[in-house]
């Protein structure tokens, strides 16, 4: 019977496929947070998330405020204030902290006085 030991590829694979599994994990952290950010914000604007949901659309290492390398992601949500049209909105996170808020122009609800 013979025993095979990995050889350096097979350890490499290793590492990047747990490199991978890492990452994903913590990126679904991430799109989490930013999906209760999300609903808090538009539910204080009187605003409505519609399909439940945040998507991932960019990816970038940028510097935090202590110069530390963090990853920016930036998450595409449609949103309604009437119900009846869809608007679309952004939020951007850097690591695991909020950055900010981008909503396209859109109808107040009625109730809302201005």
């Amino acid at each position: 019977m013979e025993i095979s030991m990995f050889d350096l590829g097979d350890l490499t694979l290793t590492f990047a496929f747990i490199g991978l599994l890492s990452y994903f994990w913590r990126a679904q952290g991430t799109r989490e947070i930013a999906l209760r950010a999300t609903r808090k914000h538009l539910s204080q604007q009187q605003l409505k998330l519609l399909d439940g949901h945040v998507a991932l659309r960019a990816v970038w290492f940028k510097r935090n405020g202590h110069g530390q390398v963090k990853l920016w992601r930036r998450y595409n949500f449609e949103f309604t204030a009437t119900g009846h049209e869809r608007y679309k909105g952004q939020v951007v996170t850097l690591g695991n902290r909020i950055e900010g808020f981008e909503l396209e122009p859109h109808r107040f609800p009625d109730d809302v006085i201005h």
